[in-house]
């Protein structure tokens, strides 16, 4: 797989990716080594038994209570991140090309954003690097650090239809390559509701 991240499934160990480590005096620069990984690390992956996901929350651009669990019934991609981290904001035009590509009725990203300043960090960043097929989600608490137990960002869980959890990797990944498009196919073979347009950020005049 193209990138720094590693798929692993519920109770494997995973190996040390480039991600931003929380908690640390200076998060900015606490980078471990990247991972070297490639499309055959997904295989363990494929036959992943679903784990149960807590109750999670946030809001949208307009301030709205939004649930994980209104995703229901499509293939979500939690990305965890922030305006701060650096291998955040070197996989985000790619989270925004793989919404633009395969986001609808059966799939989306869902870029959960843990700046604290919330909207008015997040927006001038969409808009600056031109961010355009992903919906603003925000989490100014960073609550869903201690709710997903995530050890650094960005982290991204891939989640099923029922709301479960598939598997979760660490670090920078190019979601729109080949490898990874074909990969994440796999699991779209749900329907689901309506388009939901909530938290869109215009990024247009």
């Amino acid at each position: 797989m193209a990138g720094a991240g590693l798929w692993w499934t519920a109770g494997a160990a995973p190996a040390a990716p480039e991600v931003v480590r929380l908690g640390t005096p200076d998060a900015s620069a606490a980078v471990t080594p990247a991972a070297s990984t490639g499309a055959d690390k997904l295989e363990k992956f494929k036959g992943a038994e679903p784990k149960p996901m807590p109750p999670l929350s946030f809001v949208d651009a307009d301030g709205r209570r939004v649930d994980l669990a209104d995703f229901k019934d499509r293939v979500v991609l939690l990305n965890l991140w922030a305006t701060w981290c650096g291998p955040c904001v070197k996989e985000m035009p790619s989270l925004d090309r793989l919404q633009a590509q395969l986001g609808g009725d059966a799939f989306q990203v869902v870029a959960l954003s843990l700046d604290r300043g919330g909207r008015t960090a997040v927006e001038p960043f969409y808009r600056k690097t031109g961010v355009e097929h992903l919906a603003l989600f925000l989490d100014p608490a960073s609550e869903s650090m201690k709710t997903l137990s995530l050890r650094g960002l960005p982290t991204t869980i891939l989640v099923d239809p029922e709301g479960r959890e598939l598997g979760r990797v660490e670090g920078a990944v190019e979601w729109d390559s080949p490898e990874v498009v074909a990969f994440l196919r796999q699991f779209l073979g749900h329907g689901g509701g309506p388009a939901r347009d909530r938290g869109v950020m215009k990024t247009g005049g």
